[in-house]
């Protein structure tokens, strides 16, 4: 053979890789993850964009590696709302995307500041707090999720869009002392995470998406169990009441995959 047949020959294999490299990304699962932090992974510790406290250890991150031919585009942003995942997150979605996952509301409700409403000494007390969280969540948090889900809807209309929910973080005890929150505000704040689920779960559903409870995983691992997935009062403070690597790995994932495979 001769140098420029060679050279022919070589030029052909490359031209074929790159179409091979191609095809094989064009095959590949688009798959986006929006949201808040309990997506981003804020409560994991380690973070690649510490702006958003984006992880590694996230569930969305955990997905992609553990499904096979996945191309993840991680939107998700600690401390996200509704009107953000509008304004800076659906962008990413186009009509190829094949997975979306989101978990949103708990900041439009205020829930952090509720918590640390309820973290203060005595003589102060949330149960105001948590009255005004639960009229937004019924009255006023219904219509934004309505236009988060449309937009997903609209920007991605063949995706199956996985919609996630909060765990309850209290299961009855207390292991944080600097963190003064009653056993009954406990319960009330668990009473109004289900609240939230049940909003979510019930637009979620009217727009054809598929609702994943993330309650019943997280049961016997909630803060102060012998088994955490959940972090208490943390330092820094922001990784308080968050998934931890476990929460991430062992609640929510299995909970993606069970729809995507």
């Amino acid at each position: 053979m001769s140098r420029m047949q060679r050279r022919v020959l070589c030029a052909a294999f490359a031209v074929l890789a790159l179409f091979a490299t191609a095809a094989v990304a064009a095959a590949a699962d688009k798959y986006v993850a929006l949201g808040d932090s309990y997506s981003s992974g804020t409560g994991t510790r380690t973070y690649f964009d510490t702006g958003c406290q984006r992880s590694y250890a996230a569930y969305p991150e955990l997905v992609a590696h553990d499904r096979p031919n996945t191309a993840l585009t991680f939107a998700a942003c600690s401390g996200a709302k509704t009107d953000d995942v509008l304004a800076n997150q659906v962008q990413q979605l186009t009509t190829d995307t094949r997975f979306v996952t989101i978990t949103i509301g708990g900041n439009d409700a205020g829930f952090t500041s509720v918590i640390s409403s309820c973290a203060r000494p005595w003589p102060w007390t949330c149960e105001g707090d948590i009255n005004n969280a639960r009229n937004y969540i019924s009255n006023t948090l219904p219509g934004k999720l309505d236009n988060v889900y449309n937009a997903i809807r609209s920007r991605s209309p063949s995706a199956t869009v996985i919609v996630l929910s909060y765990p309850r973080l209290f299961n009855g005890q207390t292991c944080n002392s600097l963190a003064r929150i009653s056993s009954q505000e406990e319960q009330e704040l668990n009473d109004t995470a289900d609240l939230l689920r049940n909003v979510t779960q019930t637009r979620a559903q009217a727009h054809g998406f598929v609702f994943k409870d993330a309650v019943p995983p997280f049961i016997g691992h909630a803060i102060c169990s012998s088994s955490e997935w959940l972090n208490g009062l943390s330092n820094p403070t922001s990784e308080s009441y968050h998934p931890n690597t476990n929460g991430h790995k062992l609640g929510y994932e299995p909970l993606v995959r069970s729809v995507t495979g």
